[in-house]
């Protein structure tokens, strides 16, 4: 049964990171200033499905998608496929993995279409701003020095070029403190430094309100092809602690100039090269793990969970975990990281172990933690 107050849902983010600050708050015309924007946001859907978790996923003709939106992609031609999908030199078999969402149970988006999660008032309203909606205002990316209120456990490859990465993930529904909080899995991909930072992040995000959709398709840029992946949908299935585990494989990988996602056995989509600068020559970094932010509520570490809540060290089944970890080097070949380390801000609150290595797993770890606790006051 899924909670109230929270969702897991697939989260992506594909930016540019440059200086940013937030709009004017909202004025005392907000409400038509909203309805504005909802309408520029929300295209004209073929047909819409209800889900049962409140969302409403639009089937957008594939040619009329928010992507289009931006200012580089005017007369753009859709690239339907990839030109390749990298090939793994692992002696490990993987499993195969089907993405289930939601909404899946009401219906499905026809040919042609794409499935987009309707921006909703209430998205809108969570923001600082009208102008700031949607927009990344301030870098998240783990450093040796983490944003302030941002907590990791993360595996650092070792610096180098690469051209994508694939794992996979288990999926959990870490319990939000509070509404501006959140906790999420993910990978980073990043290149360049200052206002020529490049980053692209993808993985599974649970915030203290019904809606994700921050970045996800409310940035345009993004270029979906895929009519049953919806980013920013709730996933049907999450892991149970000591029970069934729900996992799912994602792919990132450089095609020509453009970086494409691959959820499970599905083609999501691409990020258009025209939208990078520094990403253009490969990510110098690559990142695993687990985020959440600490808003340090009445004085206190926050008690959100990140991943499962519960420490690296209990393991399979009640931790979190990445495995399989591959990266893609100059050859487009998916290949084992060789010299993974760790980086966390307080162990007390939340910590990373590398997992057994000569198994199945290949490259793997656990992470995740309570965050307050005896020890994390």
């Amino acid at each position: 049964m899924r909670m109230a107050g929270f969702r897991v849902a697939l989260m992506m983010i594909g930016v540019i990171i440059s200086p940013c600050v937030h709009g004017k708050e909202f004025s005392d015309h907000k409400e038509i200033e909203v309805e504005r924007l909802l309408k520029r946001l929300n295209k004209h859907a073929l047909i819409s499905i209800k889900s049962e978790d409140g969302d409403i996923i639009d089937c957008v003709p594939i040619h009329s998608q928010p992507a289009f939106d931006h200012p580089l992609l005017k007369n753009y031609t859709i690239q339907m496929r990839p030109s390749f999908i990298p090939e793994s030199t692992s002696t490990y078999t993987k499993k195969k993995t089907k993405a289930t969402q939601t909404w899946h149970k009401n219906g499905r988006c026809p040919k042609n279409t794409v499935s987009i999660r309707r921006i909703m008032k209430e998205d809108i309203l969570r923001s600082n701003s009208i102008e700031s909606f949607g927009k990344k205002t301030t870098s998240s990316i783990p450093e040796d020095n983490p944003s302030k209120n941002h907590e990791y456990a993360i595996m650092n490859a070792m610096q180098g070029t690469y051209f994508g990465t694939n794992f996979i993930v288990n999926m959990w529904k870490p319990e939000v403190q509070v509404p501006d909080e959140f906790s999420l899995a993910q990978t980073w991909l990043v290149s360049g430094a200052g206002t020529t930072r490049n980053t692209i992040e993808a993985g599974f995000q649970a915030d203290g309100y019904q809606g994700t959709g921050c970045y996800n398709n409310v940035c345009p840029g993004f270029v979906q092809r895929s009519n049953s992946i919806t980013v920013g949908g709730v996933f049907t299935t999450v892991s149970q602690y000591d029970g069934d585990q729900a996992e799912l494989s994602m792919l990132i990988w450089k095609d020509g100039e453009n970086w494409w996602l691959k959820v499970g056995e599905e083609l999501v989509g691409y990020w258009p090269g025209q939208l990078f600068n520094s990403l253009g020559n490969g990510a110098t970094i690559v990142q695993w793990g687990g985020e959440i932010v600490n808003r340090e509520t009445d004085g206190k570490h926050t008690a959100t969970d990140m991943g499962s809540g519960h420490f690296a060290n209990e393991g399979y089944k009640k931790a979190s975990y990445f495995r399989n970890l591959m990266t893609i080097d100059q050859t487009n070949t998916l290949r084992e990281p060789q010299g993974i380390s760790p980086l966390t801000g307080h162990d007390n609150c939340y910590n990373i172990k590398a997992g057994d290595v000569g198994t199945s797993w290949g490259v793997n770890f656990f992470y995740g933690g309570p965050g307050q606790n005896e020890r994390c006051p």
